[in-house]
């Protein structure tokens, strides 16, 4: 079995994997960070991204393998402190969430869009999150928490 050695939450991982192990099984399996959700498989809803190396990645979509030497963030890693992230604040004010089901995706969407474009359009919004599927909201008040966010956190990701 090979060993896996990646970077998740700015700490070092070691972990033993088979090789088809999907970066989504590790995280929320052996690594316990179950706040990255299993939604449908397939890469279509989104509700499992991560930031690998700052960019936006269906944690379903790829194989704990290839994320080898790379750097992993998952939605556990944006509070800190016990302080909300800018966007977890903006997500509550704005109601950008409701069932939360799709919330873990969203923000590391967005976090990813607020990191390479700190004042991003609507229309840079919207494309950052066309891959996440949301079945409550309709996405205006998710929208509206980004450029919150943005807004907030003054340009600095």
């Amino acid at each position: 079995m090979p060993t896996l050695h990646i970077n998740v939450n700015g700490k070092p991982v070691q972990a033993d994997v088979e090789p088809q192990t999907l970066l989504v099984d590790l995280l929320r399996g052996p690594l316990g960070l179950t706040g990255t959700h299993v939604g449908c498989d397939t890469a279509q809803c989104g509700c499992c991204t991560v930031l690998v190396d700052n960019e936006s990645i269906k944690s379903c979509s790829i194989l704990a393998l290839q994320a080898e030497g790379r750097s992993v963030t998952t939605v556990e890693a944006l509070s800190r402190d016990g302080r909300l992230h800018p966007l977890q604040e903006a997500f509550i004010e704005c109601h950008g969430l409701q069932c939360g089901f799709c919330t873990p995706g969203m923000l590391m969407a967005a976090a990813g869009l607020l990191s390479r474009c700190p004042r991003p359009s609507e229309a840079e919004i919207v494309d950052a999150l066309e891959g996440n599927l949301c079945r409550c909201t309709g996405y205006v008040n998710i929208v509206t928490a980004v450029q919150q966010a943005a807004q907030k956190m003054g340009g600095k990701a």
